[in-house]
């Protein structure tokens, strides 16, 4: 057997907003593994994300924070961070809703994604995996067509150019190399006609850019990957067609050589390979994990 040992690195998983997301079993995954994780989720996200750490009350919440040794999912720290900004000069509160606008006035801390990369390194140091898990648009329900050219640039903005500032950011701190893993989706890649709202578009800039960033950063020992995962109920994603996700989840199925659906810890599995020496040789990837659904034509 080999082992996967990663302990004495830091990894830092962006996007956790629940319990059911491919960023949290990520996380969970990483740390079986031996590494410190550290959260960066949305600044409103933040609160959801600890109680869900901390709480006793629902048994299906404990079960989910399990590790295989029994132990508990513990992030060392979490970090809010909004990847619509790459400094404090970008925010601009005034063009916020009043909710939003209230909520970031009250906050202390560099919510950016420099201040967020600079006081990770900081506090521990290093960063050696990198996680990014952010997609979002507020129009995903909307067919291309009809999506509006704000909305499009939004998703863009955060879905895939993140990445972008993400790594640029992190690079400096990984002294000995490092990986940046991204989740995508064969939206990217074929049209699928209810991801909408700019995200497809995203989806395949962002896999060209980790290809690009691949190249930029691998004078440094930095890896970048991205994992195209098969289609999976996580909260995020039922939320764009609410009782009807669940089929697309049954056609892949269906239509894939392995005749059944992903499981989110298989995500976290090929995303603890591709930050391990055992993919030192691997940059500029996608690596699908969706059960050979990629390789269908229906």
């Amino acid at each position: 057997m080999i082992p996967i040992d990663l302990s004495g690195k830091v990894a830092l998983v962006t996007g956790v907003g629940d319990n059911d997301s491919f960023a949290w079993y990520i996380g969970k995954a990483l740390q079986a593994a031996g590494a410190r994780v550290v959260l960066a989720c949305h600044p409103r996200m933040t609160g959801i994300v600890e109680k869900l750490l901390e709480t006793t009350s629902d048994p299906e919440d404990v079960a989910k924070r399990k590790l295989p040794d029994g132990s508990d999912f513990k992030p060392v720290k979490i970090y809010p961070c909004d990847v619509s900004y790459d400094t404090m000069a970008d925010v601009k509160l005034e063009e916020l809703p009043e909710s939003t606008r209230r909520h970031y006035a009250k906050m202390t801390a560099d919510y950016s994604i420099g201040g967020m990369v600079a006081a990770v390194a900081k506090d521990f140091g290093r960063i050696d995996a990198l996680i990014h898990s952010v997609a979002f648009s507020r129009e995903i329900t909307k067919p291309l067509l009809d999506t509006s050219r704000k909305a499009y640039h939004e998703a863009m903005g955060i879905s895939a150019y993140s990445l972008v500032s993400l790594t640029r950011a992190a690079a400096p701190h990984m002294p000995d190399g490092g990986s940046v893993v991204g989740l995508t989706y064969i939206g990217g890649e074929r049209v699928i006609p209810y991801y909408g709202g700019g995200m497809s578009t995203a989806k395949a800039a962002l896999q060209l850019d980790a290809k690009q960033l691949a190249w930029f950063v691998g004078e440094k020992n930095v890896r970048v990957n991205l994992i195209s995962a098969g289609p999976y109920a996580s909260r995020a994603a039922r939320s764009i067609r609410p009782g009807e996700f669940e089929k697309s989840i049954e056609h892949a199925a269906a239509h894939s050589p392995l005749r059944r659906p992903i499981d989110p810890q298989e995500v976290a599995n090929a995303t603890l390979f591709l930050c391990s020496p055992l993919a030192s040789a691997v940059t500029g990837h996608v690596l699908y994990v969706d059960c050979g659904y990629h390789a269908m034509g229906t």
